[in-house]
């Protein structure tokens, strides 16, 4: 079978992990080109990637032999890209978050959508062995009806962080804690439980950081099917804390701390899953975890343009995940 070419586009922070799935998968995913406009992050990168480096963004939407683009670039650029890509009929595999205001999202859906193209979205804490666990244990009715749903994402990001040019801003990220940080856990909480509504919430900007956007939330919210839920997103927690989901049924508990899963059912039944210890991202380096789950997200993603196999992680999921985002924002102003 033919390897799906694709191309990296942009080298940031995250394109390390992207490079080292892609060469895990190089048995059936070529990376025939590394694009970014800026020549030292071009040199950088060749000196530590066998994949090639491009300083041509023209010629990878030219190519017709690549047929999907990874945009790995600050949010304020994905609607331009994604449209490029949608006109050259590429398949898109898209960093988090969609972009940086919910109309410019809806727009990138939509995009993908009217030309036919596929829109995967590396929201990679999906390819956890404790979430799909915990995915399979929510569908199968093990936990019965949920009553309660919640997330605590606890992170702790020093000033340095935000002192970078754009980072934590509304023109280049869109937001802060919940759209650059939370929106992981946010897009795991609904994968479980549904669609939130009736939002109440507190939005704030600590005293710990100079930044334009919030650092500090919490928020209330009841479920489509009734249940109730709370989230606390910050990125204040020093030294940083595992993200933490929990799941109240009428027939049992789940708690996903992290990477490991513990759930116990009234018929006396427990699972215990994951607990590998991989890393989380939650403390001052955000990129302290391994690339399995990216590789992973990448496999998933080149299996669906090859075969036609379900993303696990559409624009829609993202989608949802910046709407529910909007309306804490929106509870909290």
């Amino acid at each position: 079978m033919a390897k799906l070419k694709v191309a990296m586009i942009g080298l940031g922070m995250a394109s390390g992990h992207h490079a080292r799935a892609l060469l895990d998968l190089s048995d059936r995913v070529e990376c025939v080109a590394a694009y970014s406009q800026t020549a030292a992050r071009r040199d950088a990168f060749a000196a530590q990637y066998p994949i090639p480096v491009s300083g041509d963004l023209d010629a990878i939407f030219a190519d017709e032999a690549i047929g999907a683009v990874l945009i790995l670039t600050p949010p304020s650029s994905h609607l331009e890209l994604v449209r490029r890509a949608a006109a050259a009929k590429k398949h898109v595999l898209l960093e988090k978050p969609l972009d940086i205001s919910f109309e410019r999202s809806e727009a990138i859906v939509r995009a993908a959508k009217e030309a036919g193209v596929l829109l995967g979205m590396v929201l990679q804490n999906r390819f956890r062995a404790a979430a799909l666990k915990l995915d399979e244990i929510v569908k199968s009715g093990r936990l019965g009806q949920l009553v309660e749903a919640s997330a605590a994402i606890r992170n702790w990001r020093p000033q340095s962080y935000y002192d970078v040019e754009g980072r934590g801003t509304r023109a280049r990220d869109g937001g802060g804690v919940l759209l650059t940080q939370g929106i992981h856990t946010i897009d795991l909480l609904l994968s479980y439980a549904g669609t939130p509504k009736d939002v109440s919430s507190f939005v704030r900007t600590s005293p710990i950081h100079t930044m334009e956007t919030e650092d500090l939330v919490t928020a209330a919210f009841c479920f489509e099917n009734g249940a109730i839920g709370t989230l606390n997103a910050t990125t204040c927690a020093y030294p940083g804390l595992p993200e933490r989901i929990e799941l109240i049924g009428t027939k049992g508990t789940a708690v996903f701390t992290g990477d490991r899963l513990d759930a116990a059912f009234m018929d006396g039944r427990s699972v215990t899953e994951g607990g590998e210890r991989s890393g989380s991202g939650s403390g001052a380096n955000p990129m302290a975890f391994g690339h399995e789950m990216h590789r992973a997200l990448i496999e998933n993603f080149a299996d669906a343009v090859r075969d036609g196999t379900p993303l696990r992680v559409t624009g829609d999921d993202a989608l949802n995940a910046h709407r529910f985002i909007e309306a804490i924002l929106a509870g909290g102003r």
